[in-house]
């Protein structure tokens, strides 16, 4: 339920983006006090405001009210909304609480509804998409929200309820969420990210820590074995902890320290397993790269975890339908297609240098890297074994490209370009031969060219078909 202290004045919401605009819809509908303010002015937004203000809501668009925020009772913060941007900062020096719009939406789910959560560094956004697919192979009427795309606040008002909800959670998210309490916690993986947001690695990885704020005996979390970050981080959380990873990682006979017996998900010898139960082999997915089989392992043991009824010979064996029948997302590992014998990959996703060294331990063949964008603090130099081994070519482009090529000179030839995809594209189908990869990985945020990495992915799928 929406707590009573919020309908005691003006709940203020910064960013009319997807969640922003979402949240207030959900909060006018309950008959709160509601503004929302954007600092950007478009002939979108101004329609998005309309449909708003008709529903009894105050928006401000160019500009934010900070005192009218000062004074809101609560305040919720969209995702893009850095932590130190303006109307933020002024609601914590009045002592207004933050939340995310996660939180509302957890404060409005309807009775009965369960959300499996995901979070990490990498393999998050594939990771859910999975679970939702799994839990509806299962016949079960389950949506993916939150980081994935569709914001929490639009899914609870939809009819009837979900079952079950798939609920991607970046740190940002976490940061602002207090009230998270998952039927199943998901934790992928830990690498360095967002280091020009947040001071340190550590500040990062204390913010994903908050998956588990609200454990309890009762919790069940799965956790990617093989991560020592991640088994540190859940040493000493309370609650079952199931595992999952790849030989020779995993002992099968693992038991964790609190003595309790350990649901472990392997593989081993090619075969996923479950508690020795044979799932599928890895052949039979449809995802490239192993990062893939940890993703199909923590899905698949999140959705037998979240109930008993998952776990019968039935239930496991329509599991397994589930992981064979799922296909790669839009902007991860996708092919845009083969031109004269060159494959063009389009991992736009990969905002990150750990994501881009998961995607280039996957290529196989002579591959040709896109890397650039807006850096976000971290060095290049991870990327050179896997360059070592498989890299013919880096173009570094756009606002991180001299880095990007200071990192990883005398490596692999390095292009040093601009900030012209098209001058890119035209340079990578300029080097590849028959028999190449093109990689669009960048590790990179798509700020300093693109809206967002969707843009950037589909830039990259367009000119690869218009030159083929």
């Amino acid at each position: 339920m929406i707590p009573d202290a919020w309908r005691q004045g003006e709940v203020a919401v910064t960013g009319l983006g997807r969640s922003g605009r979402s949240a207030a819809a959900l909060l006018g509908r309950d008959g709160l006090k509601v503004y929302v303010s954007d600092e950007s002015w478009s002939s979108a937004l101004e329609q998005e405001a309309v449909t708003l203000r008709a529903a009894g809501v105050t928006v401000d668009l160019g500009a934010h009210d900070l005192d009218r925020i000062a004074r809101a009772v609560v305040v919720v913060a969209s995702p893009g909304v850095p932590p130190d941007a303006p109307p933020l900062a002024r609601a914590r020096a009045a002592g207004v609480p933050i939340v995310s719009e996660i939180e509302v939406g957890l404060h409005a789910l309807q009775p009965g509804t369960r959300y499996i959560a995901i979070t990490g560094t990498n393999g998050k956004t594939t990771t859910t998409a999975m679970v939702g697919h799994l839990l509806r192979t299962l016949g079960l009427h389950a949506v993916d929200a939150g980081n994935i795309g569709t914001p929490l606040t639009r899914v609870v008002m939809e009819e009837p309820p979900a079952d079950w909800i798939a609920l991607e959670m970046s740190s940002f998210q976490l940061h602002d969420t207090p009230g998270i309490r998952p039927t199943v916690g998901v934790l992928t993986n830990l690498a360095p990210d967002h280091l020009d947001r947040y001071a340190s690695a550590e500040e990062y990885y204390g913010d994903k820590a908050l998956l588990f704020r609200n454990a309890t005996a009762a919790s069940r979390w799965v956790v990617n074995y093989s991560d020592p970050a991640v088994m540190a981080m859940i040493a000493r959380v309370p609650g079952a902890h199931h595992y999952f990873g790849r030989s020779p990682y995993v002992d099968m006979n693992f038991v964790p320290p609190s003595g309790d017996p350990a649901r472990v998900a392997a593989e081993r010898g090619g075969t996923i397993e479950w508690k020795g139960h044979p799932l599928l082999h890895r052949d039979e997915l449809s995802l490239l790269g192993d990062h893939n089989v940890d993703n199909a392992m923590a899905a698949a043991l999140a959705v037998i975890v979240a109930s008993d009824a998952h776990q019968t010979p039935e239930a496991l064996e329509r599991i397994a339908e589930g992981l064979r029948t799922f296909h790669a997302l839009e902007h991860r590992l996708e092919s845009a297609g083969e031109f004269g014998g060159v494959l063009w990959i389009n991992d736009s996703k990969a905002t990150n240098v750990s994501s881009t060294l998961v995607a280039l331990k996957g290529m196989t063949r002579p591959t040709i890297v896109l890397l650039g964008g807006r850096h976000k603090g971290e060095p290049y130099g991870a990327l050179v074994p896997p360059l070592r081994r498989v890299g013919k070519a880096v173009l570094a482009y756009g606002e991180a490209g001299p880095l990007i090529a200071e990192d990883l000179a005398n490596v692999v030839p390095v292009h040093l370009l601009g900030s012209d995809f098209e001058e890119v594209m035209a340079k990578a189908r300029s080097l590849a031969q028959s028999g190449d990869v093109v990689l669009l990985s960048p590790a990179c945020s798509s700020y300093d060219m693109f809206r967002n990495y969707e843009e950037r992915g589909r830039a990259f799928k367009r000119l690869a078909q218009d030159g083929a």
